[in-house]
């Protein structure tokens, strides 16, 4: 296959660099050049643009059989989402309008919910999330579907939970910077994935999904802060963070929820498998890549 991976960074280099070497030939936009050799490493053909100038996708060298969109805001608010996100997503749909390819995907997130109950949230759920930049990821998410009900365009859409993975891993930095806080008792629910992971939906995605579906990308293992705050303790034998009490409506204004975000949908349809199916794991290997890297301020507990 053609492909083309529209925000080549975190999880686009290394999706794409997966997928080079299954055969597939790969490029990769980026808003400048700055990281081409670092692609061409990975058997990505660099290519530069930006989605929320419409004119840099023309010259792109297209047909494409698959796209995926996992452009980030790079931590921006309402503004920054909207311009990337929906916008910038919306251009991609005029790009793509006249040659669209065999399947697009888009890399949401599970911050559409906005459950605070701690209940089960499948991809049926109601997308009513606290922020506006959640209210923009719904937004982008109902022009995509709308393409996909109204003129077969072949969207498929992944609510990508908490990505962690080397080098990225806000929850452990905290941690191991004396930083890290209980919400009240610990009882709110985390919602995880590993970046691996996160590239293996992708391509399964890819590979099997029906246009117009919307599937969850998380671990299977939802973790409250306290089960998870004490692992690490554990693990890296420091103490348990403490408790931080929040004023009243402290925690609807900076959009903090309490849900557990079910993946079978994904496992199921699309016989999504993960290398790092909880935390656990996941938090084990990148212990483990620090410590060999030489980057663990603190030495773990012995076993």
């Amino acid at each position: 296959m053609r492909v083309l991976i529209v925000g080549c960074g975190y999880v686009g280099r290394p999706l794409g660099a997966e997928l080079a070497r299954q055969g597939h030939e790969v490029f990769g936009v980026r808003r400048s050049a700055a990281a081409s050799a670092e692609l061409e490493a990975a058997g990505i053909r660099p290519l530069v643009a930006d989605v929320t100038v419409a004119a840099t996708l023309t010259p792109l060298p297209g047909p494409w059989d698959w796209v995926v969109n996992c452009v980030s805001s790079a931590g921006g608010g309402a503004e920054d989402y909207r311009r990337v996100y929906l916008e910038g997503t919306k251009s991609l749909l005029r790009w793509l309008a006249d040659r669209p390819p065999r399947k697009f995907v888009y890399t949401s997130s599970t911050s559409v919910y906005g459950q605070t109950d701690g209940a089960l949230v499948k991809e049926t759920a109601p997308t009513e999330p606290l922020l506006e930049t959640g209210r923009i990821l719904v937004e982008t998410e109902n022009v995509l579907l709308a393409a996909a009900r109204q003129r077969g365009f072949p969207a498929v859409i992944l609510r990508v939970a908490g990505i962690y993975g080397p080098g990225r891993g806000h929850l452990l930095k905290q941690f191991l910077k004396n930083e890290a806080r209980l919400d009240g008792a610990g009882e709110r629910y985390l919602n995880m994935i590993q970046r691996d992971d996160v590239v293996g939906a992708i391509i399964a995605a890819l590979q099997g999904a029906r246009p117009g579906e919307v599937f969850n990308a998380v671990d299977d293992e939802p973790v409250t802060q306290t089960t998870y705050f004490r692992w690490l303790a554990e693990e890296l034998g420091k103490d348990l963070p403490p408790s931080a009490p929040e004023e009243p409506d402290a925690a609807r204004k900076r959009g903090a929820t309490n849900k557990r975000i079910s993946n079978r949908k994904l496992k199921m349809e699309l016989g999504c498998q993960f290398k790092y199916p909880n935390f656990r794991k996941g938090f084990s290997a990148e212990i483990q890549r620090l410590l060999e890297a030489g980057e663990l301020p603190i030495a773990p507990a012995p076993r």
